[in-house]
């Protein structure tokens, strides 16, 4: 493989990872507060929806984006109603959210624009373009470093940008803010938390607003960059796949990230194995887009037992309880 190819699968997996980074930074801090989170596929799903609902209405990226943010917001307060002030179970509660977004999408889609549920696809207008970095294409000819420059960190959407950002911020906020340290005690020992005064309910409230916003962010990107429109059960499981990179970065930001670009090189990869023939033998097509998928379970599989979550995940809090 030259070093040109290995640079295109590269660029090619940054923006594979945006939704797959979105939606783990998402769980991260849902599942930081003491919140286990399997909901992120629907609310992902349901947010792709209202992106290109939106910006298909309005021609507008932006109002996509906010339009796909604020509907998962409002999925994620009703996930926080059921699983922080009714105190039901958390795996069930994500587990409906994903059959109902799953369903209810494609009714939606189907009812309002007779396409078998897909949205209308957008006009350029209503996506969101490549940027160039300044500079690019004056030092493509430099050797290593210029088509390092030009191919792989430059071309990349507002979207990819921030999906980046939002790690560096996150990371900030978890481990050098007053709020992040609320928020892990949270998590790990939420009668401390009370102890001190401040509202258990509240801060997993303030993580679920946060989590819908940013899965809300990912669906978007899925369905205003990467697909041009709304179609059926797009995710693909990419929610699940955010979960698994939870797990396996063992709920730290920079290793979620890392967990999030494997499996992104992973699907790079096959994307371009398709048609291979390896020992003379046709590789099966399924095969090669299941590689992604076969990556994550093996990782899950090599981390269980060893990974450390928060100590209160999954455990509703009730004032006075030890």
């Amino acid at each position: 493989m030259d070093y040109l190819a290995l640079l295109l699968i590269t660029a090619s997996a940054l923006r594979l990872a945006v939704p797959v980074v979105l939606a783990a930074i998402a769980g991260l801090y849902a599942e930081t507060s003491g919140l286990i989170d399997i909901g992120m596929e629907g609310k992902m799903l349901v947010g792709a929806f209202a992106a290109g609902a939106f910006a298909s209405l309005s021609g507008d990226p932006w109002i996509g984006l906010a339009g796909a943010m604020a509907m998962a917001i409002v999925i994620a307060m009703a996930q926080g109603f059921a699983s922080i002030t009714l105190r039901g179970n958390q795996l069930v509660i994500g587990l409906a959210i994903n059959i109902i977004a799953s369903g209810l999408t494609v009714f939606l889609g189907i009812a309002w624009y007779q396409r078998g549920g897909q949205t209308p696809p957008l006009a350029d207008a209503a996506r969101f373009p490549s940027l160039k970095l300044p500079f690019a294409e004056s030092v493509a000819h430099v050797p290593v470093v210029g088509p390092l420059y030009n191919v792989v960190l430059s071309g990349h959407t507002i979207l990819g940008y921030l999906a980046f950002a939002v790690v560096l911020a996150t990371w900030f906020i978890l481990y050098r803010s007053s709020y992040g340290l609320r928020l892990r005690a949270c998590g790990d020992k939420p009668e401390a938390v009370d102890t001190a005064g401040v509202s258990v309910i509240g801060l997993r409230y303030s993580a679920l607003i946060v989590n819908g916003a940013l899965c809300g962010a990912a669906g978007a990107y899925l369905a205003i960059v990467q697909g041009g429109a709304f179609y059926r059960d797009m995710t693909a499981g990419q929610g699940f796949m955010a979960l698994a990179a939870l797990i396996f970065g063992n709920w730290r930001p920079g290793r979620v990230l890392a967990a999030c670009l494997l499996f992104a090189f992973a699907d790079a990869i096959q994307g371009r194995l398709q048609g291979s023939v390896l020992a003379g033998f046709e590789v099966p097509t399924q095969l090669i887009q299941a590689l992604p998928y076969l990556l994550t379970i093996l990782l899950l599989a090599g981390v269980v037992g060893r990974a450390e979550g928060p100590a209160a995940a999954g455990r509703p809090y009730v004032k006075g309880e030890r």
